[in-house]
């Protein structure tokens, strides 16, 4: 009787412990929070500087190790109709140049970490590299970015500058063509993972 009951309680710790793991690796994936996060496209024109913000925007980042900032994936996908400047006509052109009826989203996703910096306090300095797809065009670009990781919250800080052209997106026009856009715009991005 007491065999039968030493392999139950053994069996017991066992589970346990593999749920103690799981659950620890379960830990390690994170959610983009939209409501917490910020994305805005900064740019300029023949009439003014202009600024878009990404009012939805979805994505995950996945850690091997929290301890030493080790991401195994980082995807981020901003709905591209979500994209808003508060001036209707602006949006109406964007989303012409940006041909939303055929490409619903712009995507962001980690194909390699170059090299991470220690700051310490939980935070670190990301060298990275993604593909970048916009308006149906994909492109493997440079990308440089801040972790924070404070608990069940890991903050993504950084900006990135391209052209469109770079996208095969013409840069859009206003007034039969009398307000022209400049081709390079600035995305800066504060996102927030659970």
């Amino acid at each position: 009787m007491s065999k039968y009951r030493n392999l139950g309680v053994k069996m017991l710790g066992l589970t346990v412990i593999l749920f103690i793991s799981l659950s620890q690796v379960q830990a390690q994936e994170y959610n983009l929070v939209n409501k917490e996060s910020s994305l805005k496209v900064y740019g300029t024109s023949s009439l003014h500087d202009w600024h878009i913000d990404a009012e939805n925007q979805s994505g995950k980042i996945k850690f091997s190790s929290t301890e030493s900032c080790a991401i195994d994936q980082l995807t981020l996908d901003v709905v591209t109709e979500s994209l808003k400047s508060g001036k209707s006509g602006m949006d109406k052109n964007t989303y012409k140049a940006l041909n939303t009826s055929k490409y619903k989203s712009i995507a962001f996703k980690l194909t390699k970490v170059n090299n991470v910096t220690d700051k310490g306090s939980g935070v670190y300095e990301v060298k990275a590299n993604g593909d970048l797809s916009i308006a149906g065009t994909t492109k493997n670009v440079p990308m440089n970015f801040k972790v924070t990781i404070n608990g069940s919250k890991i903050a993504l800080e950084g900006e990135k500058a391209f052209k469109m052209t770079d996208f095969k997106v013409d840069p859009p026009t206003a007034m039969f063509g009398t307000i022209t856009t400049g081709d390079e715009v600035t995305v800066k991005f504060s996102t927030i993972f659970k």
